[in-house]
């Protein structure tokens, strides 16, 4: 009975102390903010390695009620605020960075555009490099354009970029056009350390790409490389990177592009008239000189790529460089401009590596439901970019050409139409209007009719 009473007693102690511990978390944002992750996915639907991330879930609900790129009220100020926060959108229209990169360097953030009044909030000439854990950003559009410079002037934005310490982010339902170095990328220093552990964790890493287009990078354009019109760049050593659900279209390489060592998934994935390259793998020799190479790891499921007017002779895979790579391949679909079969796997290097074709699937990432390629193209046509429901001019004109077989590479954005011009819209953001831990409406939101 004694014995009995003590473990009651030492199990009461022992849940006390956990709730005192609890409390200790929840008074220190971050711990706290880390241990709801790990009970919830991001938001419904939520895919691969960062799927648990709470982003700024719990945080201070800051409201953007400007389009002012700077000051009270702005978007960079809320980017800026430390602790979780979640940035909802009291105001709509275009915000001009103003030929800048936006650092997010304050952990624990949800950039919530879904929340913003018709037609949605649209950044140009700038981008995003976020260089921290936890955030989730979903339903902005990002698109840089030339912004005024001369070809060749050498600023360059990627519209979003991870860097080195950049982990558990989550880049779901954006738009991200006329980049002039990558429209979406995930980077980073690629040797932090002396191990391949260490460069892997010392770089981005648990990193998801979904539903998003990815289009029209600028070719003959700012870049002072020259031609740069490139889809997503996953730097050396970037591991568990996840992406799916995306359209690509109009980028001459890079669609995506996984370089020496990575290790990820691209999965159920459109891409539409690429140039010389779509999905490709490259460990450049000269970047690794004295250190033992590392063998990367892609899965590339149930895609589909379809040729357009700028597509030359390529493979749906490629490998170039001098790296091995462990590579999986299922249920891909490749065509020319009329519907014939373009090769499963090219190369364009002549070095010795080995090209391990794994027999078996590895697993697949945390959320992800694999369509059939057949299922692909409508999946992505429907689901892809900022607000679908809602969709821009911008957008409709990419998704209108994907369909049709239509569009091009372009070098710059006043080819079609230039930055948008946009009327400024209000509305209050109504708290009760959303599951604030998800972001999700709690009401179907409007959707604007199609074109006549």
């Amino acid at each position: 009975m004694q014995s009995t009473l003590a473990y009651r007693a030492a199990g009461i102690g022992r849940r006390l102390l956990g709730s005192l511990l609890v409390a200790g978390m929840l008074a220190v944002g971050g711990l706290a903010h880390a241990a709801d992750g790990a009970r919830k996915t991001a938001f419904p639907g939520a895919q691969g390695w960062a799927a648990h991330t709470p982003g700024g879930r719990g945080g201070q609900i800051l409201r953007v009620t400007t389009l002012r790129a700077d000051g009270p009220g702005s978007l960079l100020e809320a980017l800026r605020t430390p602790g979780p926060r979640i940035v909802v959108f009291e105001v709509a229209g275009v915000i001009d960075l103003g030929l800048r990169e936006i650092r997010i360097d304050q952990p624990y953030l949800t950039i919530a555009g879904q929340t913003a009044p018709s037609p949605g909030v649209t950044l140009i000439r700038g981008g995003l490099v976020i260089a921290t854990h936890d955030v989730v950003i979903r339903h902005i559009r990002i698109r840089p354009g030339e912004g005024g410079l001369r070809k060749g002037a050498g600023i360059d934005f990627d519209a979003i970029t991870t860097v080195a310490g950049a982990r558990d982010v989550i880049i779901d339902n954006n738009s991200l056009t006329w980049a002039t170095d990558e429209n979406l990328s995930a980077s980073g220093t690629r040797f932090i350390g002396d191990t391949p552990e260490q460069w892997r964790a010392g770089t981005s890493h648990r990193i998801t790409f979904s539903n998003n287009i990815i289009a029209e990078g600028l070719a003959h354009s700012t870049h002072a490389k020259g031609e740069h019109s490139k889809g997503s760049l996953i730097h050396d050593n970037v591991t568990d990177i996840l992406i799916v659900g995306n359209l690509y279209a109009h980028n001459y390489e890079r669609s995506p592009l996984f370089k020496g060592g990575v290790r990820g998934q691209v999965i159920n994935n459109l891409i539409y008239d690429p140039g010389q390259r779509a999905i490709h793998y490259n460990l450049i020799a000269e970047e690794w000189a004295g250190r033992e190479y590392q063998t990367g790891l892609m899965s590339i499921r149930g895609n589909v790529m379809r040729a357009g007017p700028s597509t030359e002779d390529l493979a749906l895979f490629m490998i170039g460089g001098s790296g091995d790579l462990d590579l999986y391949m299922e249920d891909n679909i490749a065509v020319d401009r009329i519907g014939r079969s373009i090769p499963q796997i090219g190369r364009y290097t002549t070095a010795p590596i080995r090209l391990n074709r794994l027999r078996r699937a590895p697993v697949l990432p945390f959320g992800v439901r694999l369509l059939r390629a057949e299922q692909v193209q409508d999946h992505v046509i429907l689901h892809a970019g900022a607000r679908p429901w809602d969709r821009d001019d911008i957008d409709r004109r990419i998704v209108a050409n994907v369909i049709e077989g239509r569009g091009t590479i372009i070098d710059s954005e006043e080819e079609v139409g230039g930055y948008p011009v946009v009327p400024e819209v209000r509305a209050p953001f109504v708290e009760a209007d959303w599951d604030l831990d998800t972001m999700e409406p709690l009401k179907e939101l409007p959707r604007r009719p199609p074109p006549a």
